[in-house]
């Protein structure tokens, strides 16, 4: 099942990924404007173009309101448009210099524009202007992860839960920091805290089932990646990471469902075809892995060469 085992670690790093920058917890409610209220609400229900169109209204009715502009930049973030968030910081900064959440927030965004160097100057910036803003910590610490300095973001990781011992989202990551270190019981550790803290973090049950994997209980990481779909029943990876927990038992059938379930979610999800036609393969159904491998390729996948290999010899056709 090696193959498997190779899977699961390339997509690790996307998977973490989602649990980044902290934005939204930061949106900033005001008593001076009903416009903001209003577009607060929305932007916390997820609509995010109607909660721009109340920012801008607020804007236009008072153009020094430095909130209007943060509050619109993390609507811009969330829409990953980071250029406009970058913009909409810089004008929250110049009207308040002392705007920590603003510099914090577009080290997100430079995040998301992968200027880690400009990320952290950010951050730091922030931690400068307010020590004890527990998320500048956070988000200097994953932007730290996201460099492979593992060491560095469990340093800024474990700031955050000092000064904010509830913080599910900095246990959660922190977590994602020692799965990179390989200490997979720390991993746990921080999955199952955070987890405490939010028992609907989809995320965490996902991550947490990752660490389970490596350390090869697969009925825990089954049990931890069906929390998660249970939560959120959309995200396509989770039914691909339990697909390959269920291929490492020999559960082919439960393996290739699952993969099948990740593509109707993700078309495009060219991973997922070659984990199925690898299932395929190892049920000798070489037809059908063939046809995985070639829309996994037609994805623009790199196919693994020892898969192709075996394939061809088993097969007995070269493509």
């Amino acid at each position: 099942m090696k193959l498997f085992f190779q899977i699961i670690l390339k997509i690790i790093f996307i998977l973490t990924l989602l649990a980044g920058c902290a934005t939204t917890e930061e949106i900033k409610e005001t008593d001076l404007d009903p416009l903001l209220f209003q577009g607060n609400a929305l932007f916390l229900d997820g609509q995010y173009d109607r909660a721009i169109a109340f920012f801008n209204k607020a804007i236009e009715k008072n153009p020094r309101l430095a909130e209007a502009y943060y509050n619109r930049g993390v609507t811009y973030v969330e829409k990953k448009q980071y250029d406009k968030a970058i913009s909409d910081f810089n004008k929250a900064i110049e009207i308040n210099p002392k705007y920590a959440e603003a510099y914090s927030t577009r080290g997100c965004a430079y995040e998301g524009k992968k200027q880690y160097d400009k990320a952290i100057a950010d951050q730091n910036k922030a931690i400068e202007k307010n020590p004890r803003l527990a998320r500048a910590y956070h988000n200097r610490g994953h932007t730290y992860w996201a460099k492979g300095q593992f060491d560095e973001a469990i340093s800024d990781y474990t700031k955050a839960i000092e000064l904010d011992p509830r913080y599910a989202k900095a246990y959660g990551n922190r977590g994602n920091a020692y799965d990179g270190k390989k200490q997979y019981d720390k991993a746990i550790a921080d999955f199952t805290k955070a987890i405490e803290l939010n028992p609907k973090d989809a995320m965490a049950y996902n991550n947490r089932g990752n660490a389970y994997y490596r350390k090869k209980q697969f009925d825990k990481a089954i049990a931890d990646h069906t929390k998660s779909i249970e939560i959120n029943p959309r995200l396509a990876m989770v039914y691909h990471n339990r697909g390959v927990a269920y291929g490492e038992k020999g559960q082919f059938d439960e393996a290739i469902a699952d993969f099948t379930k990740a593509i109707d979610i993700n078309s495009k999800f060219a991973i997922a075809y070659q984990s199925r036609g690898f299932a395929y393969f190892l049920k000798k159904e070489y037809e059908k892995a063939w046809n995985n491998v070639h829309k996994a390729e037609s994805l623009g996948y790199t196919v693994y060469p020892e898969f192709l290999k075996n394939l061809r010899q088993a097969s007995g056709r070269q493509k």
